[in-house]
């Protein structure tokens, strides 16, 4: 497959799974009690869980350059 088409492909899927990924962390965020610090562990967790299932289509994306 061509490097441009492999990576116009990858930034779709990344996009597509950010939009869903955004709209299931912000409704669960939605029923999580009111406490601050559970708040706080929450979205430092969900901020960064977000790329652990990107690495492998990254790395697809990059084979073959």
């Amino acid at each position: 497959m061509h490097p441009r088409l492999r990576s116009f492909i990858g930034s779709v899927a990344i996009l597509v799974f950010l939009v869903g990924y955004v709209w299931a962390a912000t409704a669960i965020a939605d029923r999580l009690p009111d406490d601050p610090v559970i708040k706080l562990v929450y979205f430092a967790v969900a901020g960064l869980a977000w790329g652990l299932p990107l690495l492998p289509l990254m790395t697809w994306m990059n084979r073959g350059r």
